[in-house]
């Protein structure tokens, strides 16, 4: 069973608050990043779980405001710290978040007791050999799509785990690697992006909401 206290003892930490949808959430980061870090190979599973990206926060807004169905379950794949499936659960959402990284998977925890969602299911998930059961009306993710190496992996979880009739909703900012994976998976789903604008004191940034659809054996 998880333990705070014993969260707090293993980790030094520094909270964040964040606001969705006139709602309080407080998220805790890593307070040093080096702890994460393998000094020999810097760039060698790079702890990018360890910062609440801005990708993120759209994503958990767009859920916060979207009506809840009492009847549908959603999977979070690549949930990092928690945020969005945190979101998700406070609003009513039905949510498992899923995480590989143990680090990650222990600060997820410590957020959603801090947030009052001890309850949300918060599970390991490899994608490259994933054990997870059932299937989901919606799979959401932010942030995912970084190597090329990962695109059949997420194509494959894709048509494990979401329903015939269900949606993908990923969010990101624009990247040549993103825009790569959408092409990819173009042939068997059909895309629909919406943009989405974060605004800050200093600036701003573009986000895109990409929905996916599994196409019918008449569209191609």
């Amino acid at each position: 069973m998880f333990s705070l206290q014993s969260f707090y003892n293993q980790y030094e930490t520094e909270p964040t608050e964040i606001i969705i949808a006139d709602r309080k959430f407080t998220i805790l980061l890593p307070k040093y990043l080096y702890d994460f870090i393998n000094p020999w190979d810097v760039f060698h599973e790079f702890p990018l779980w360890a910062k609440v990206w801005k990708a993120s926060w759209i994503l958990a807004g767009y859920l916060a405001e979207k009506p809840v169905e009492t009847d549908k379950q959603f999977l979070e794949i690549g949930g990092g710290l928690g945020l969005v499936s945190i979101v998700a659960c406070s609003f009513g959402h039905r949510i498992t978040m899923t995480e590989y990284n143990p680090d990650a998977l222990q600060f997820a925890q410590a957020n959603a007791h801090l947030n009052h969602c001890a309850h949300l299911p918060i599970l390991e998930l490899d994608w490259s050999q994933p054990e997870l059961k059932g299937r989901f009306d919606y799979i959401v993710a932010s942030e995912v799509v970084y190597k090329k190496d990962d695109f059949p992996a997420l194509l494959k979880l894709f048509q494990i785990y979401l329903k015939p009739d269900g949606k993908i909703i990923l969010a990101s900012e624009m990247r040549r690697t993103s825009g790569e994976f959408y092409k990819y998976l173009h042939p068997l789903f059909c895309i629909e992006t919406v943009k989405k604008v974060l605004r800050s004191e200093n600036e701003k940034t573009l986000v895109t909401l990409f929905k996916l659809n599994i196409k019918s054996k008449g569209r191609r």
